[in-house]
């Protein structure tokens, strides 16, 4: 049992962004990081089953926006190394919640250098820049609002309200660090954000391209292939239905209640096998007990 556990640990880890190192999220002793961890981020950013359905469907909502995905399309091998972005993105939002202090505000200075670089022109021939507030705002609230979804969806359905406000509160601290601005830190400043951005946001054939790539990278093994698939279809399923609607990505209800059933018997056990993720180690860098 021991060995079937650490090799799911490990198949499911190869997909974070501790593949890369760079961050140790064990030193120095007792360093609580940006936010400590009685923090909310701390418990929606500590589950890899929600956090990955939340990236992904993160990733599907983003393609919505013409200037954020010129910056992906022009700036990135996305095409080639899907996972490498994903594990870069999951290394940035780990590495500022359970890093220390000092590779928390080291991962945001080099986040803001490479910003620096990414600019050019959209389609409809406007400029863009990665480092523009407005557009790290909507990439910011894309990522947290469907972090937040997932959490409440796959492991706490019952996160007081006010709790909800905190989360957006303190997450909104690194979109600052970054540069955005007007960043939304409540639920109702959140809803009232996505209801007010939905008419610039369109849908064309490179958010087809990005759907595509999504739906044919290869897994990393055999092993993780279904596992991919399942998270996929999650992380579609938790779309607000206006962005399903328009990447033409509807699912039917039945269908809906089959990967949601999926995903809450496969997240126990992958909840089981791991046990030294960013979040168990920066617990053990608190000298605190690994939930």
């Amino acid at each position: 049992m021991e060995s079937l556990r650490r090799h799911i640990e490990s198949q499911v880890l190869s997909l974070t962004g501790l593949a890369i190192g760079g961050v140790d999220y064990e030193h120095p002793p007792g360093d609580p990081g940006l936010f400590g961890p009685e923090a909310v981020c701390w418990r929606v950013h500590g589950d890899f089953t929600s956090m990955m359905v939340g990236g992904i469907s993160a990733l599907l909502l983003q393609a919505l926006h013409p200037l954020a995905l010129a910056g992906v399309w022009d700036h990135s091998n996305f095409r080639e190394d899907l996972l490498g972005r994903l594990r870069r993105t999951g290394q940035f939002i780990s590495g500022t919640t359970f890093g220390s202090q000092a590779d928390a505000q080291r991962l945001i200075e080099r986040v803001r250098g490479i910003h620096l670089k990414v600019t050019g022109q959209a389609q409809d021939g406007r400029s863009y820049a990665a480092y523009d507030p407005d557009l790290l705002t909507w990439v910011h609230v894309a990522e947290v609002s469907r972090f937040l979804e997932a959490h409440l969806r796959y492991l706490d359905p019952d996160l007081p309200g006010t709790e909800q406000d905190r989360y957006y509160a303190e997450v909104a601290r690194i979109a600052e660090a970054l540069g955005a601005r007007d960043v939304p830190g409540s639920r109702q400043a959140v809803a009232d954000y996505l209801q007010d951005i939905r008419p610039q946001l369109t849908s064309d054939e490179r958010s087809r391209e990005i759907v595509r790539v999504l739906f044919t990278a290869p897994a990393p093994s055999a092993w993780m292939r279904p596992f991919g698939a399942l998270m996929l279809r999650a992380g579609v399923d938790l779309l607000p239905d206006w962005a399903s609607e328009m990447l033409n990505l509807r699912q039917p209800a039945a269908t809906r209640q089959l990967i949601r059933l999926g995903v809450r018997r496969t997240a126990p056990v992958l909840r089981w096998a791991v046990r030294s993720g960013s979040a168990h180690r920066a617990r053990r860098r608190m000298g605190l007990p690994i939930r």
